[in-house]
């Protein structure tokens, strides 16, 4: 109830017409002289049309409350000083809803105001735009991203890049897509994902863009240094030994900077020196497989990619897998969630990376008389075809999970270290990726996502 007397006044009113109607039924009844039914007469309508009155004053400056809220007229007040105790209460009661609206509305300022000011200092571009392609927000990343001033339609990126602009117009909601882009600050690329949501005047979609160049440049400069460690510490391992050889051999066959005679060379010495020339020679083609092993890791083949069903794959993955050394002590599974599955790459790349993964897992499990190997192929979160390699053997360490799909990076004593290189190689030339997650003691998960 917005007054007490407010209610009061027009419960009163009512009260009267009740009486002086009851009054007139009463005095038409006893057939009383016209002059007392016509006064009763004149006291109804005249209280009918005093409480008419009242109940649209009252009206009236309800609809002039809501009209000012409507437009937004923030300097509305209604005189709280008057004498009516009804109209008192009543303005009273607008005039604090009109202060809490208010209220409610810097709040929301400041808080809009916040949020702008938190677009314009993040490094992400941010566009928001309509089914017709109105830009209804472009912060200041998204403008130099594009290196624009104004952004109002999407047909304005049209003329900075073509295909940017197919690009965007072809994402979906939830989608992420990768474009390259030449700007006034040089070549970047640009990652964009979408999200969509509806109001009361359509669908609006909201677009980051974000230059993930130097990220990419990061992690390029970070493989490569991994990379010349590895390379510096395997040369190094090959060379030490051969110029540490060849230093003695030389002191045994010089003297003061010359040639010993060779009646002072004993037949002990020529035997120390056949044995030092084999470990050289040893030295020497360990050194060439290590480069022929990266000559295979630089020179991975162009798939020749065509249609064809997961289950042939893992049919001929099994032929291969108990072919293998010790096959027979370790469980192999196949859990194929759809059978009808079928992947466009090339079958034979593909069989060649199942085949390691399983030979990986096959020499983790060699000492665990519970080992098992199981293939899952479905699809994963994205919809995407899915392949993976699960093992219960010891796991990878969290130290060491980072460093696996380095070349030549190995923990084993005979590995050479470039099978999980080559692998992750071939399944970036299909577009895809190979990914692994471990938990230590419990199971290792290389999956092939495509």
């Amino acid at each position: 109830m917005i007054s007490k007397n407010l209610y009061f006044n027009i419960l009163f009113r009512v009260i009267l017409i009740v009486i002086f109607s009851s009054l007139l039924g009463y005095f038409i009844f006893i057939n009383q002289t016209l002059r007392f039914s016509l006064i009763c007469f004149i006291v109804v309508v005249s209280l009918a049309l005093n409480l008419i009155y009242y109940l649209n004053t009252i009206n009236r400056k309800i609809r002039f409350f809501f009209d000012s809220v409507r437009n937004d007229d923030s300097n509305l007040s209604f005189p709280a000083d008057i004498k009516n105790p009804a109209f008192r209460d009543l303005y009273q009661s607008m005039n604090r809803v009109n202060q809490e609206i208010q209220k409610l509305k810097i709040e929301n300022r400041n808080q809009e105001q916040y949020f702008q000011i938190l677009l314009e200092h993040i490094a992400t571009g941010i566009i928001t735009y309509n089914d017709k392609g109105f830009i209804q927000h472009a912060n200041s990343s998204a403008k130099r991203l594009l290196s624009v001033d104004v952004l109002t339609h999407l047909q304005q990126i049209d003329r900075i890049d073509k295909k940017l602009y197919e690009t965007i117009n072809g994402i979906k909601p939830f989608e992420r897509r990768l474009i390259a882009l030449n700007s006034e600050q040089g070549p970047i690329q640009l990652s964009l994902k979408a999200t969509s949501f509806r109001t009361k005047d359509g669908e609006m979609v909201i677009l980051s863009i974000q230059d993930i160049k130097n990220e990419l440049d990061e992690k390029e400069i970070e493989s490569w240094m991994k990379l010349i460690r590895v390379l510096m510490h395997e040369i190094m391992n090959s060379i030490t030994p051969i110029t540490s050889l060849s230093e003695s051999l030389y002191n045994v066959y010089s003297k003061e900077g010359l040639p010993v005679q060779p009646d002072l060379v004993s037949n002990k010495t020529i035997a120390t020196t056949l044995q030092g020339l084999n470990v050289i020679k040893e030295q020497g083609k360990g050194l060439m497989s290590f480069v022929e092993s990266y000559r295979k890791l630089t020179r991975v083949p162009e798939p020749e990619k065509k249609l064809f069903r997961v289950t042939d794959l893992i049919e001929r993955v099994q032929i291969l897998y108990h072919s293998l050394e010790n096959s027979e002590k370790i469980e192999l599974s196949v859990s194929l969630k759809d059978p009808a599955l079928e992947i466009f790459a090339d079958q034979n790349l593909i069989s060649q990376v199942l085949i390691n993964l399983m030979k990986n897992a096959l020499e983790a499990n060699e000492n665990n008389p519970e080992g098992r190997i199981t293939i899952v192929a479905g699809t994963g979160n994205e919809t995407h075809p899915e392949i993976c390699v699960i093992d219960n053997g010891p796991g990878i360490s969290a130290a060491n999970i980072d460093e696996v799909f380095v070349p030549f990076y190995t923990t084993r004593e005979k590995g050479s270290g470039i099978g999980l290189s080559i692998s992750k190689q071939i399944m970036r030339a299909h577009g895809g990726n190979l990914k692994v997650r471990s938990v230590p003691d419990k199971e290792t998960v290389f999956c092939l996502s495509f």
